[in-house]
C-alpha cells in the first residue's frame, strides 16, 4: 500500500494532537507505511505557513477547499470548531478522501445525518475522534466483562468533569455559543457516550437535567454576553439488558482536570476506572473469603496491548496523545480493509441521536425513547 497522502485541517489543540499521530503511527506500530503530510489549511496564510513548518506538512494554505481539491491528500483530518465539521467533512467525502473528523459529528441532528449519508455514498472510510476507548487499559476492562469476571452487570455510573469553564471570569468564547451545541453533552460528555458504547452497546432511553452554573460572561471587547448552553449535565439512562445508568457531565467542576470517573457494578464485583489516571483500574471480585475481599488495583502493562508497542516495561504509563497514535493506526487498518476499532459515522450518529434525546428530554421534562 502506498503511503497515505495526509490533510489537516485546523491546528489547534486536537489539530497537534493529529499531527503527532500522523508523524508517529509508523514509529510506533512498524507495519504501515510512513504517511505523507501534504497539506495543512488555517484561517489565515501566516499561521498556515508557521504551523506546516512545525509540524512536518509540505504545502500550507488559508483555504481548506484548496487542501480538500488537492489530488496529493488521501485523508483528511478535521480538527476545527465544532460548528465546521459537516461541511468540511461532507466535502472531503464528496470529493473521494477518507476523513478523520474530531468529536462531536455535528452540532445539528440534520447535518450529522447529512454527514453519515454522504460517508455511505462515497465508499470512504469516515471515523470520528473518539480516543478514549482506544485505550489498552479500557479494552482490557471490555475483555474482563466479556468474560463474566465481575458477572452479570447491572449499572453503571460516569462522570465527566473538568474545570475550564469553572471560572466567572473566563470571557465568552465560541464554546458557549448555542451554534456549537447544548454545551457539556455534546461538547465533551460523547466521551463517556463513546465508552458506554464501547463496552455495553447504544443508550436506550434518557431523562436529563441541564445546568447553567453562570448565566453570563464578560466580553474582551468590554461588557458581558448571556452563555447559550448548558456547563453541566445529569442524566438517567438505560442500556440494553436491563442495565441501569447515570451519567454527570460538568465543565465548570473546579479541581478536575480530564475526569471520567466509571463505576460498573456487575453481580460478582466491580471495576472502577478514572481518566486521570488513565494507566491503571480496581477490579473486585466476590470470591474467596469476604476477610481478604478488596478492590485491586491494575496497573497498564505490556500484557494490556498494544502498551507493548510504546512501553517494554509496566506501569510506565502511556499519555493521551499515545492513545491518539493508537486511533490512527485503527483508521490506517480500516482504509486497508482490515477489522479495527474506530468509531464510524454509523456509530457516531447513534451517540449523536443519544445527546439529542438527552437536550429534548431536558425541554420536555420527560423520559425520551430512544429508537
Amino acid at each position: 500500500m502506498k503511503p497515505l497522502g495526509i490533510g489537516l485541517i485546523g491546528t489547534g489543540y486536537m489539530g497537534k494532537c493529529h499531527a503527532l499521530a500522523w508523524n508517529a503511527v509508523k514509529t510506533v506500530f512498524g507495519d504501515v507505511e510512513r504517511p505523507r503530510l501534504v497539506h495543512l489549511a488555517e484561517a489565515n496564510a501566516g499561521l498556515a505557513e508557521a504551523r506546516a513548518g512545525e509540524f512536518g506538512f509540505e504545502k500550507a494554505t488559508a483555504d481548506w477547499r484548496t487542501l480538500i481539491a488537492d489530488p496529493e491528500v488521501d485523508v483528511v483530518s478535521v480538527t476545527t470548531p465544532n460548528q465546521f465539521h459537516a461541511e468540511m467533512a461532507i466535502a472531503a467525502l464528496a470529493a473521494g478522501k477518507h476523513v478523520w473528523c474530531e468529536k462531536p459529528m455535528a452540532p445539528a441532528y440534520a447535518d450529522a445525518e447529512r454527514m453519515l449519508e454522504t460517508a455511505k455514498k462515497s465508499g470512504r472510510v469516515a471515523a470520528l475522534g473518539y480516543n478514549y476507548i482506544q485505550n489498552p487499559v479500557m479494552r482490557h476492562i471490555r475483555t474482563l466483562i466479556g468474560e463474566g469476571a465481575i458477572g452479570t452487570v447491572n449499572h453503571i455510573r460516569v462522570e465527566m468533569d473538568e474545570d475550564f469553564m469553572a471560572d466567572p471570569d473566563v470571557f465568552f468564547y465560541w464554546k458557549s455559543e448555542l451554534s456549537a451545541g447544548y454545551g457539556a453533552l455534546d461538547d465533551f460528555a460523547v466521551h463517556p457516550l463513546s465508552l458506554l458504547w464501547y463496552l455495553f452497546g447504544h443508550v436506550e432511553a434518557v431523562i436529563t437535567d441541564m445546568v447553567k452554573p453562570y448565566a453570563d460572561r464578560p466580553q474582551s471587547e468590554g461588557g458581558r454576553r448571556a452563555v447559550e448552553n448548558h456547563d453541566g449535565a445529569n442524566v438517567l439512562m438505560r442500556l440494553g439488558g436491563g442495565i441501569s445508568a447515570v451519567l454527570m457531565a460538568n465543565r465548570a467542576a473546579w479541581g478536575r482536570k480530564g475526569r471520567i470517573a466509571l463505576q460498573i457494578f456487575g453481580s460478582k464485583g466491580s471495576i472502577v476506572y478514572d481518566q486521570e489516571r488513565m494507566n491503571e483500574f480496581e477490579l473486585y471480585q466476590a470470591n474467596g473469603r469476604g476477610s481478604e475481599q478488596g478492590f485491586r488495583k491494575i496497573l497498564a502493562a505490556p500484557a494490556h496491548q498494544p502498551y507493548d508497542r510504546f512501553i517494554p516495561a509496566p506501569g510506565h504509563g502511556l499519555g493521551f496523545n499515545d492513545l491518539k497514535i493508537i486511533e490512527c493506526r485503527e483508521l490506517i487498518r480500516a482504509i486497508s480493509g482490515e477489522p479495527s476499532s474506530i468509531v464510524t459515522f454509523e456509530d457516531g450518529l447513534r451517540i449523536e441521536k443519544s445527546v439529542h434525546a438527552m437536550a429534548q428530554s431536558f425541554h420536555e421534562r420527560r423520559w425520551i425513547e430512544i429508537g
